[in-house]
């Protein structure tokens, strides 16, 4: 019975890696160094969604059919957020990190993995409250397409802001926050100013390459679904990307401890998360 069961097992982890190897080599997107136990739980969703039997089939499918792709990838690179998401964190930025960006002429900001955009529309509020939006570039990017249209549009749903409010002042927000929206039968829409000096674009962290010099980088809740040569693969890229004395953030339950730059950065909060790159 134990052999049986190992049988199966080594049989799934086979039928996942063909299936990763296929997406990568016919679309060119790579999901092989993402962490296992996420991906395996994600593909047999996509699985049973399809009405599938097995991986096998889903990788037959996923390799004719792009809308089935699509569905894929989706469910591969699904992120939870929210407007100002750890709101700790945007206070501690307000604290530590406005009154050194206060000190530059321009200021380049981006949020890499920023999914549907909750949290680049929380930075633009908050740095249009200290007065420095008008210097800013927020590039926001994703490797869902369907995730950066949404982020685009700025629509939010209407039930979620009394969380975004209360995380809004948690964050020391400085206005009334139903200020920077206007709501529409069961949405939201975030004022069109907001968008001024955003870029979106696509963007994949496992094979695109750093695209400018950033004096703050955000990439929140998006390297644990990786494993540790993917880890270390993306803090390089970050680390290059950044300018001497800029600034990364990154998710609650992530850390620069324990990578292989660690001693690249002095720790700002560590219970934020929040770090400065050593000239």
């Amino acid at each position: 019975m134990e052999n049986k069961h190992t049988d199966e097992e080594e049989r799934e982890k086979i039928e996942i890696g063909l299936l990763l190897e296929g997406i990568y080599r016919y679309y060119g997107f790579d999901f092989r160094n993402y962490a296992y136990s996420s991906l395996r739980r994600r593909i047999w969703h996509r699985v049973y969604s399809e009405k599938l039997q097995t991986i096998s089939g889903l990788q037959e499918k996923a390799l004719h059919d792009r809308a089935c792709l699509d569905r894929l990838l989706s469910d591969l690179s699904i992120s939870v957020t929210e407007m100002f998401r750890d709101p700790g964190m945007f206070l501690k930025f307000r604290e530590e990190i406005v009154p050194v960006l206060r000190n530059y002429p321009y200021i380049r900001i981006w949020h890499a993995g920023c999914s549907t955009g909750e949290e680049v529309y929380s930075m633009a509020i908050l740095l249009q409250e200290e007065g420095l939006y008008d210097r800013t570039r927020i590039y926001a990017t994703d490797m869902n397409q369907a995730s950066l249209e949404k982020a685009k549009a700025g629509v939010y749903p209407l039930e979620k802001m009394k969380q975004y409010t209360q995380n809004y002042i948690e964050a020391g927000g400085k206005q009334s926050f139903s200020s920077y929206y206007t709501a529409k039968y069961n949405s939201v829409i975030f004022d069109p100013s907001l968008k001024k000096n955003m870029i979106f674009a696509e963007h994949n962290l496992v094979t695109d390459r750093s695209f400018n010099e950033f004096q703050v980088i955000l990439c929140r809740n998006v390297l644990i679904y990786f494993n540790k040569e993917l880890q270390d693969r993306v803090h390089k890229l970050f680390y290059e990307s950044l300018s001497p004395n800029g600034f990364l953030a990154l998710g609650s339950k992530e850390s620069i401890h324990f990578t292989s730059y660690a001693d690249c950065y002095q720790v700002i909060s560590d219970r934020e998360n929040l770090y400065m790159k050593f000239t």
